[in-house]
């Protein structure tokens, strides 16, 4: 069997487990992936999901939809980029893994990347979001520091991708562990 059709496979069998699971606990899955209610509640509610294809188009579709106090309040579970993140659950779990790029940096950039968060907080209202996964601490940096140039307009859009990035990345995540569970 190919690689290709082994993954094809795994997804399906993944998305079966998650497809599978009561609404609560679908629910709560998904909560790690995004904690906006609203999401969270359609997207536990339109399954089964034929494909997993399915699931990511839902998904990204409701995030489209959102509101900009629907994305705040997504905004609310994030952590600050460079901060230690503490806690058991799924999602303070992934937050860890997310942000490894943080975690083998020296003080310094830890430093500036805690300034340049809260100048960015302070301009903004809000944490600074990023897709942390496959991005080192500089990046991240550079980033932030980057979008400080933005007004509040054109920073919107840009966290809407990073938001779905991120939760793009975390339904990956929680199809397999799904699985597992079941």
């Amino acid at each position: 069997m190919t690689t290709a059709l082994l993954e094809l496979d795994l997804d399906t069998l993944h998305l079966q487990a998650f497809n599978r699971l009561d609404v609560q606990a679908a629910a709560d899955a998904l909560a790690a992936c995004c904690v906006t209610r609203r999401w969270v509640t359609r997207l536990a509610a339109a399954r089964p999901y034929a494909a997993v294809e399915d699931l990511y188009r839902t998904a990204a579709d409701e995030l489209a939809r959102f509101e900009w106090p629907d994305v705040l309040e997504a905004l609310d579970a994030h952590p600050r980029i460079g901060q230690r993140v503490t806690g058991d659950s799924r999602d303070c779990a992934w937050s860890r893994s997310e942000q490894a790029g943080t975690a083998r940096v020296g003080g310094t950039v830890l430093r500036e990347l805690a300034e340049a968060n809260a100048a960015y907080e302070a301009k903004f209202g809000f944490v600074f979001l990023i897709r942390a996964a496959g991005r080192s601490a500089e990046q991240m940096l550079y980033a932030c520091l980057d979008r400080l140039s933005h007004d509040e307009l054109t920073e919107q859009p840009v966290v809407r991708g990073e938001l779905a990035q991120i939760v793009r990345l975390r339904l990956d995540k929680m199809l397999r562990e799904t699985a597992a569970w079941n």
